[in-house]
């Protein structure tokens, strides 16, 4: 009997690869509802490829046009919060995937936990934000969250092949971005072009952003202490250019075992949505292991202003990650528009996340709280350095 999945976030990098999965699947998927936030078009082209029960845009004017563009179809739109809501938790699904990125996924992801959904996770601000109160739901509901992510689903594959007590330390492993090695006043001249352009993966812009200076890696440390309850210091990153080996687990006997594969994220998207089974996948050809040259390089070896502020804010706890994720969204929209330097996007998150009073984050409204607050000291702080900005010319 076909799985049937709804996909929050459809039209985006992630959920576009997702439903590729699907469609080579044949009869093991089948989809139940779309849910994306503005682009009327894509989301159409996508109802009408798989013919969900459900298709949702967040614009309640883009879902008045989608209505009328599907009219010849016995598919429900529906639009707004509510309607991605109704989406993540579809009666008859039986897995939703959080395709979106930023805090955007957190109400959804909630959502389909209260409804016992499997939840195929791709959204790491979630458990940035709030891991204690989304993991204390998984448990309470008895239901299952999967990494998405290449890199928690490398650790997760190779936990299987030991207790997790027995896991003395996780390795996650970073591409170091497009400007690896690069001078400081190098980076002052970065472009929102370049830093778009990703030497390994192909990933939405915020994500792409994220990995360039790599508060991707920060928050997935996080994310991977919530997933797999390893404490921080025994949560570390190596530099692996190639992005070969997505990540490793270090088992107590001295064992490390990886998982390694041709970046496509289709893997980890399929992984997750056939666990604990396999299915093949027709992979890109590569070249055997053996015969290409790996490196790994302790981050140390560069200068990475965003890992060490991911580490303070992880340890402050409370409210301060969701707050370093909110401001660092400011920051990097800023910096796609041509309103901020692209080194000034880690200075300023810790700015904003410094200057946080820190609460307990042991509901979603105090996450809301969090967020809302550092997203208008975001605006503040950009209105102060704004101008200066904006007068250069990229």
């Amino acid at each position: 009997m076909a799985q049937r999945i709804a996909v929050i976030g459809s039209t985006g990098s992630v959920g576009t690869q997702t439903l590729a999965v699907v469609a080579a699947a044949g009869r093991r998927l089948s989809v139940g509802a779309l849910a994306a936030g503005a682009d009327a078009a894509a989301l159409e082209e996508q109802v009408r490829r798989f013919r969900p029960e459900l298709a949702v845009l967040a614009d309640e004017e883009k879902a008045a046009e989608l209505r009328v563009r599907l009219r010849d179809l016995p598919v429900r739109v529906a639009a707004g919060r509510t309607g991605v809501l109704e989406a993540a938790a579809l009666r008859d699904a039986d897995t939703t995937v959080i395709a979106v990125s930023g805090c955007a996924g957190l109400a959804p992801t909630l959502a389909a936990i209260e409804a016992g959904k499997r939840v195929a996770l791709a959204n790491k601000e979630t458990l940035v934000a709030a891991g204690e109160l989304v993991m204390a739901a998984v448990r309470r509901k008895k239901t299952a969250l999967l990494p998405v992510d290449s890199e928690h689903s490398a650790v997760f594959q190779a936990l299987r092949a030991g207790r997790r007590s027995e896991a003395a330390r996780l390795i996650l492993t970073a591409s170091g971005g497009p400007f690896l090695g690069w001078s400081a006043e190098a980076l002052e001249k970065v472009t929102p072009a370049e830093a778009l352009r990703h030497p390994r993966w192909r990933m939405g812009p915020k994500i792409t952003v994220d990995s360039a200076t790599m508060m991707n890696k920060a928050l997935e440390v996080i994310e991977a202490h919530f997933l797999f309850d390893m404490p921080y210091e025994k949560i570390a990153v190596l530099i692996h250019p190639q992005s070969f080996v997505h990540s490793m687990v270090e088992f107590v006997d001295g064992s490390v075992l990886a998982q390694a594969g041709e970046p496509d994220m289709r893997l980890p998207i399929q992984y997750a949505l056939s666990y604990p089974r396999r299915w093949p996948l027709r992979p890109q050809p590569a070249d055997s292991p053996a015969e290409r040259t790996l490196t790994f390089v302790s981050p140390g070896k560069y200068e990475f202003p965003a890992l060490a502020l991911g580490r303070r804010c992880a340890l402050a706890g409370g409210t301060v990650p969701a707050v370093m994720n909110a401001a660092n969204e400011v920051f990097v929209r800023a910096f796609l528009a041509g309103d901020l330097k692209f080194s000034q996007i880690v200075p300023l998150t810790g700015r904003v996340a410094d200057a946080h009073r820190a609460g307990p984050a042991d509901t979603p409204d105090a996450v809301f709280r969090a967020e809302d607050w550092a997203r208008r000291r975001a605006e503040t702080e950009l209105a102060a350095v704004g101008t200066a900005v904006r007068s250069q010319v990229w």
